[in-house]
C-alpha cells in the first residue's frame, strides 16, 4: 500500500520555517521571526524594507545592504 503524502501547505502553522524562502510575508509572525534573525535586522527595519522594495528576499537583502 502506498504511503500517504504529507500535507505540505504554505500556511501550515506547525511548520515555523519559511515555506517560500524567496519571499517575505510580514503578515505571519513566524516569518517575521525567521527573517529578522536570518537578516540580522529589527522587525521595523524588515517591514520598512519590504514596504520599499516588495517581498522578494533578493531585493530586500540588496536594500538592507545599502
Amino acid at each position: 500500500m502506498p504511503q500517504p503524502m504529507g500535507n505540505e501547505m504554505s500556511d501550515n502553522l506547525s511548520n515555523r520555517g519559511s515555506q517560500d524562502r524567496s519571499r517575505i510575508n510580514v503578515n505571519e509572525q513566524h516569518e517575521i521571526r525567521y527573517w529578522t534573525q536570518t537578516l540580522g535586522v529589527t522587525e521595523q527595519r524588515l517591514r520598512e524594507a519590504v514596504a520599499a522594495v516588495g517581498v522578494s528576499v533578493e531585493k530586500v537583502r540588496a536594500h538592507l545592504s545599502k
